[in-house]
């Protein structure tokens, strides 16, 4: 048995002789765990391979021969800086498969980083159809079933991410099949999949688990920018959750394995607490903030103008440009980001690739535009779609046939553009020069990386499989970001993919801030940027704010408080508002400039519980602590003018003397609120006409 714990964290791994390793307890504290009490539980390692499968058919990843078979040989404990590395080695003898199982965590820290590397010991060449990284019936709160157990989940859609649900595991999801009477597992499961090149296009990687009896819970997230598949089920020794990243079944993924090779599985991250949902989120929160690569933009987080939702959308010039620039700069924005458009003539969208600026939108030149911009006090930024190049481009021409996807032998194209393949040299330093002439030869400072096309399951270019040459690509895309932060260190790079289709922490881990969504209704938005938290840090939320010349004052509030809610992204046409409408912005500017220390400490709470799609009232709490007071700052939208009261549970302030202040927007009036300590819960009225939406901050001196 070996047991590995810290001030926060504490796991126990079990070796029968006679069986495979296997987690028995994950939870918080140095605390007792449950020991290995009950039937044989989930193999620490489930591996599929080509020619054998598993030992139970069904639709689950659970149950492979090899994982079976697999026998503890050794484990051993790693420094690696400030992370604590322990390896679990476990052998395959049919296979000639060496396992070594790694968790990775920080002292006072509760969650753990996890991971599964593969080596082909024996003389055989050996192709992996699946590899886990992350296996086990292990719970908080011990052996668990399901009539105990809530699953948190959350679905992904273009304009409609974050769409979060919450639903007891029984009966409608793992119904009572009676096990014991059949003496066998079920053949299901519950599963989420990504599909195609988006790893957050249909399904989120993260989810939760919480024992609603013990109040045990636990986080994960799936750490890749490409496929990757969770799934939980039930057995005759309990729940288990499953988590990795491609597989054959799903992805077409399949990798050969020489002697001597070795292959890594996608990292998996879990966070555990014994404070239900909001505990396990916030552990995760502390932890998504433990990975970030440094950067300055960590601790400054600048804020960003960006010319095109709902203003340019695509279509910038000189003319459009210079006095929206100075707007900008007038209401307090630091970096200014031209958006889609300015490398083309007309319709651009399948000629993009070379990435050279239109003299047609720019007579006096791009470097004009530039220089406006640090000439009115901000950091130049552009827009970039790196991974695509258009049909009708020249550099299409210019590369080889195999610095693209292709399948059959053929380029793959998708909307009108060939997908790079950053594996080869070619791609990758075609990029490269773009970026250095842009940044070394115009003094560009901050790039928005998109990626607008889904090429589906990846390329059959030097790889065993289709899903093979996707991870391959993906591994290599993650690396030529890495040195472009290190060629610029000072460069800031927004994550984008049509709004939040690549929204995971293979990238977040590396760029700064997070495009929530590309949806320009306002009210549509408002549960966007209300659950954004659940899946990425508040401060790389980039929820667009984009109020119009055309609005009403609580129509530009109600915009703005979304903003507010994370990483202030501000757009809009504020060169023809008025002096009034102009000091709104500036108000919200410069409440956020104000704010954003804290920001980047807070951990997310949800007063009226994660949004659903249709609520009339969504909010978002943001919860800070400071030397002397804890602040806690609300977010609330109200969408439907016939709901004039709501009631918003903030039970961490549960019996404490609480100041309440709306300070956005500081002068509006319209709303009335009210706190009752002995609930914990804040009372808001409002009965305008109108959607409406107000930023309160809750203060509670320290006990």
């Amino acid at each position: 048995m070996v047991r590995w714990a810290h001030s926060a964290l504490a796991l126990t791994v079990v070796a029968p002789e006679d069986g495979p390793p296997r987690l028995v307890h994950l939870g918080p504290g140095r605390g007792d765990d449950p020991g290995d009490n009950g039937p044989p539980g989930q193999p620490l390692v489930e591996l599929r391979v080509a020619g054998q499968g598993g030992t139970w058919s069904g639709t689950r990843s659970v149950g492979t021969s090899a994982g079976q078979r697999l026998r503890y040989t050794g484990h051993r404990e790693i420094a690696n800086g400030a992370w604590s590395e322990l390896h679990i080695t476990s052998q395959d003898e049919f296979t000639g498969l060496s396992v070594d199982v790694v968790f990775s965590t920080v002292d006072g820290l509760p969650a753990v980083r996890t991971w599964t590397r593969v080596r082909a010991a024996g003389d055989q060449p050996v192709t992996l159809h699946a590899v886990s990284s992350f296996a086990a019936t292990s719970f908080p709160s011990g052996v668990v079933t399901p009539d105990d157990l809530e699953l948190y989940r959350g679905r992904n859609d273009w304009l409609g991410e974050g769409a979060w649900s919450a639903g007891p595991l029984r009966p409608a999801r793992l119904p009572d099949l009676d096990l014991s009477l059949h003496d066998a597992d079920p053949r299901g499961c519950v599963a989420a999949v990504s599909q195609g090149s988006w790893s957050t296009g249909a399904s989120l990687p993260n989810g939760v688990l919480v024992d609603r009896v013990t109040h045990a819970s636990l986080a994960w997230q799936v750490e890749h920018n490409g496929a990757w598949r969770w799934e939980v089920g039930e057995s005759r020794a309990g729940v288990y959750l499953f988590a990795t990243g491609p597989t054959d079944l799903d992805h077409q993924w399949q990798h050969v394995l020489e002697p001597g090779d070795e292959f890594v599985s996608v990292p998996v991250a879990l966070a555990a607490s014994d404070e239900g949902m909001p505990g396990a989120v916030a552990a995760m929160t502390t932890y998504r903030r433990s990975i970030l690569r440094p950067h300055p933009a960590r601790d400054t987080l600048p804020v960003v103008f960006n010319d095109y939702m709902n203003t340019l959308m695509g279509d910038p010039s000189t003319a459009r440009l210079l006095p929206l620039i100075d707007a900008a700069a007038g209401v307090g924005a630091e970096y200014f980001c031209i958006d889609a458009g300015w490398y083309g003539d007309g319709d651009w969208w399948d000629a993009v690739g070379a990435w050279e600026p239109s003299d047609a939108r720019f007579p006096g030149g791009l470097s004009e535009v530039i220089e406006h911009i640090r000439g009115a006090g901000m950091v130049p930024g552009l827009w970039l779609e790196p991974e695509v190049v258009g049909v009708r481009s020249p550099v299409a021409e210019r590369l080889p046939d195999e610095a693209f996807f292709q399948r059959g032998g053929r380029r793959q194209i998708e909307h009108g553009r060939y997908h790079l393949d950053f594996r080869h040299p070619a791609a990758a330093a075609h990029l490269t020069s773009v970026v250095d002439r842009l940044v070394d030869e115009m003094g560009v400072g901050y790039f928005k990386l998109d990626y607008n096309i889904n090429p589906g399951v990846g390329t059959e270019v030097k790889a065993s499989a289709p899903g093979d040459g996707l991870l391959g690509h993906n591994r290599a895309f993650l690396a030529w970001l890495d040195d472009i932060l290190d060629r610029h260190p000072g460069l800031v790079i927004e994550n984008c993919a049509s709004g939040a289709m690549r929204m995971d922490y293979a990238m977040l881990s590396r760029l700064h801030l997070q495009s929530t969504s590309d949806q320009r209704d306002p009210l549509r938005y408002a549960p966007i940027a209300a659950a954004a938290p659940m899946s990425i840090l508040p401060e790389q939320a980039g929820n667009w704010a984009y109020p119009q010349p055309e609005m009403s004052a609580e129509q530009m509030v109600f915009t703005l408080v979304t903003g507010l809610a994370g990483r202030l992204y501000l757009t809009g046409h504020l060169n023809r508002m008025t002096a009034e409408q102009a000091a709104l912005v500036r108000q919200a500017v410069t409440l956020h400039r104000d704010i954003r220390h804290q920001l980047a400490t807070a951990v997310p709470v949800w007063p009226l519980g994660l949004p659903r799609w249709d609520d009339p009232w969504v909010a978002l709490g943001l919860e800070t602590a400071g030397d002397d007071t804890d602040s806690t700052y609300v977010a609330v939208w109200r969408r439907d003018s016939s709901e004039r009261d709501i009631s918003l549970e903030l039970p961490h302030l549960k019996g404490r003397a609480v100041h309440t202040d709306v300070v956005f927007p500081a002068n509006l009036p319209g709303w009335e609120l009210t706190w009752d300590s002995q609930l914990g819960v804040l009372s808001a009225t409002t009965d305008g006409p109108e959607p409406t939406a107000r930023l309160i901050k809750l203060t509670a001196t320290r006990l």
